[in-house]
């Protein structure tokens, strides 16, 4: 009788958890958009994935909701696209897609693009900009219509930036920024108006308004601020490099880094230092890590506890050559200076263990079993070392 209850409990524990649980149908597109055509209604896509937690937490927490099921079921035909699948791919690429989970609003007569959401949003926001995709006057046709026919006015063209950016990353924001930017004498875009514009939606490194920008820093800092500058300046940099490392794509990487390096400002140059490191590590190009850290490390990173210490640890892993890691010894030593650290002293111990400097690496590794016991850390990893070390 008890296992019985236990059974019933269970089963209608999962009842309820299906109950509340959306899972999305696999209507065809072209079914969907034909049924839309038909009911007069605008098309509702989800682009999702099934391994991305905020599409997850969307069909969880908004979409298992009758009330929001009841919304889009009265006003749109609703599909929903995995863009893994051959349909879900093809809108994806359609409709140039880059974050997850995405809502399209589409017309179903010309498939023209109403409105466009993206990222995890809580229901009343959701709810919020679903009734606004339903307004004409504010949905994309009318607003980029509005602005071409006024590019100049700022008013127009930030309604338009605004509702384009609920939905499309910063890179689509470029064409509609440089039509209105291009109106607009090197002079007037001094403004706090054309500086959020110009924050917003100029990513072209080699444009006229970034190049005037770099060249006018003191008076956009006037207007905005130096640290809102030097966040643009490094953002556009980011922007133009990001792309190539994580796609590993050294050829162009190599060729748009000399664009960034052509900035000739420390701080951009630090970011390119940067990029390179991640890069070589990658691609496992250490003769270019080395290069790269040999020459600029004590100029870019010098301050970076953090950081040289981690330069350290590739060259523990990955460089042998006794003059190099030398170089890399004299790097992490100076991270001591700046914080003093058990992980610190752990590495250089390591480090001249690699150049077989017993006496040394003994002193270190002494140094690091210290700290940890001052911590009332675990010695385990640091008593390794020294066991080692006292049997050679």
């Amino acid at each position: 009788m008890r296992f019985l209850s236990i059974l019933l409990l269970f089963l209608s524990l999962q009842v309820v958890k299906s109950q509340n649980q959306f899972v999305p149908d696999d209507t065809p597109y072209k079914t969907a958009l034909e049924t839309a055509k038909l009911q007069n209604k605008p098309l509702f896509v989800m682009l999702y994935a099934d391994w991305c937690p905020h599409c997850n937490q969307m069909k969880k927490e908004v979409f298992s909701d009758p009330n929001v099921m009841a919304f889009l079921k009265e006003n749109y035909v609703c599909a929903w696209k995995n863009i893994e699948k051959e349909e879900g791919i093809t809108l994806k690429d359609k409709y140039n897609t880059k974050s997850l989970p995405t809502f399209l609003f589409i017309d179903p007569n010309t498939e023209t693009l109403l409105y466009a959401l993206k990222g995890e949003m809580k229901t009343p926001e959701f709810m919020t900009e679903v009734k606004y995709s339903l307004n004409s006057r504010m949905q994309l046709p009318y607003l980029e219509k509005e602005f071409l026919n006024d590019p100049s006015n700022s008013t127009k063209f930030f309604a338009y930036l605004n509702t384009l950016k609920k939905g499309k990353d910063r890179t689509d924001l470029s064409i509609p920024t440089h039509i209105y930017l291009n109106t607009q004498s090197d002079e007037q875009l001094v403004s706090e108006t054309n500086w959020r514009i110009i924050a917003n939606g100029v990513t072209d490194i080699k444009s006229r308004e970034f190049q005037y920008v770099l060249k006018h820093q003191k008076e956009f800092a006037a207007v905005a601020s130096q640290n809102r500058v030097d966040r643009k300046v490094e953002s556009i940099v980011t922007e133009l490099l990001r792309p190539y490392v994580d796609n590993l794509d050294t050829i162009n990487y190599y060729k748009q880094r000399e664009v960034a390096k052509s900035i000739k400002l420390q701080k951009t140059d630090s970011l390119v230092f940067k990029f390179d490191l991640t890069l070589a590590e990658r691609t496992e190009k250490w003769q270019f890590y080395k290069k790269v850290t040999l020459d600029d490390t004590q100029k870019l990173v010098w301050n970076d506890a953090s950081f040289l210490k981690d330069i350290g640890q590739t060259y523990l892993k990955h460089i042998s050559d006794t003059e190099s890691l030398k170089k890399s010894i004299f790097w992490v030593k100076h991270s001591l200076e700046l914080n003093d650290s058990y992980d610190g002293n752990l590495l250089l111990a390591r480090l001249y263990n690699k150049i077989k400097d017993k006496k040394l690496a003994l002193q270190y590794a002494k140094d690091a079993k210290e700290i940890c016991t001052e911590m009332t850390w675990s010695t385990k990893e640091v008593d390794t070392l020294l066991a080692e070390l006292n049997t050679k």
